[in-house]
């Protein structure tokens, strides 16, 4: 399956196992949504379980609060990372605080899909990276998949997941195809995953730059450099044991996301796994991310993403250490 398909083969696996599921967005019924994620789902469901909202972010969000306060486990797409804006009061204020609020008497059991990323030639508020504003919103659990298998099911654990989620979809690999098995379960979704193991250097990616990890780690295979790839899966919470023992083993760490490094995800890791494994780093932890500006124009935006050339320059810097 391709990416894209297996989230729709999750949605329909939720929508025909939960009675109480939902989803809604705007053109995701008739349509199947900009990106024909959600294609078939209302024809098959009926539209009073996919529902085409109004064009406005803060409903579609505000009502999956009070969908979930009657019981009700409903799943809301984002047609674009950008437009969720207009939505950030209901997330942060509401949505990541119901629990708390309520000394966890009330449930959030809320999926909030979103789009993100650059890498299609598009302009900056379909491009973006809003990671690091979830990540730092307490209550809020945050998963990004990299693949098809990862995508089927971690769509469904967070369905299943009493916390609100926040499910980012590497936009640029929605036409990724990969082996999906529909039978055996997946690593829970709130974990990192070693997707290739090294000896020499740690890459941590997630989303669209896994790929682009586990391609250099081919690339540094030819110096001689054997590299271990962690496919970090889940952003809030993020699991350090993981990274931990993998730098323990290795000695250096590269970190590596589309947002701006500023303020990015990647300093975060970075300050935790100085903390914990200072003596077993034999160089600086680097990240290695977009620029601290605007997502650029599509014409330049392959200056702007991080690729391989960029990590293996990253490794060639630890390695001079």
């Amino acid at each position: 399956m391709t990416l894209a398909k297996a989230i729709t083969a999750g949605l329909d696996k939720i929508l025909e196992s939960e009675a109480h599921s939902v989803i809604i967005g705007e053109d995701i019924g008739k349509l199947g949504g900009v990106y024909r994620i959600t294609e078939g789902l209302q024809e098959k469901h009926g539209a009073h379980r996919v529902i085409d909202s109004p064009l406005g972010e803060a409903g579609i969000v505000g009502s999956c609060v009070g969908m979930a306060l009657r019981g009700h486990r409903p799943m809301a797409e984002i047609q674009f990372d950008g437009f969720v804006f207009p939505a950030f009061s209901q997330i942060t204020t509401q949505l990541a605080k119901m629990r708390t609020r309520s000394e966890g008497r009330i449930d959030m059991p809320v999926v909030i899909r979103i789009p993100y990323g650059g890498g299609i030639g598009s302009i900056e508020h379909h491009s973006e990276s809003p990671e690091a504003l979830f990540v730092h919103t307490a209550g809020l659990r945050v998963i990004t998949p990299s693949n098809a298998n990862d995508a089927y099911w971690m769509i469904q654990q967070a369905a299943a997941c009493q916390d609100p989620v926040i499910y980012l979809e590497p936009k640029r690999r929605y036409w990724l195809k990969g082996e999906v098995d529909t039978e055996t379960p997946a690593l829970d979704a709130f974990k990192a995953q070693v997707v290739r193991p090294g000896e020499d250097a740690t890459i941590v990616a997630y989303g669209p730059l896994v790929p682009v990890a586990l391609a250099a780690a081919d690339a540094a295979l030819e110096d001689g450099r054997s590299i271990e790839v962690i496919d970090l899966r889940s952003l809030s919470p993020i699991d350090f044991d993981t990274i931990t023992e993998s730098v323990q083993k290795t000695g250096r760490l590269i970190l590596t996301h589309e947002a701006p490094t500023f303020g990015g995800l990647g300093g975060e890791i970075a300050a935790r796994v100085t903390e914990r494994a200072f003596l077993s780093l034999e160089a600086p932890v680097i990240r290695v991310g977009g620029f601290h500006m605007p997502y650029p124009i599509s014409k330049v935006e392959s200056q702007y993403l991080p690729d391989i050339d960029k990590l293996l320059e990253a490794l060639d810097r630890s390695f001079a250490y």
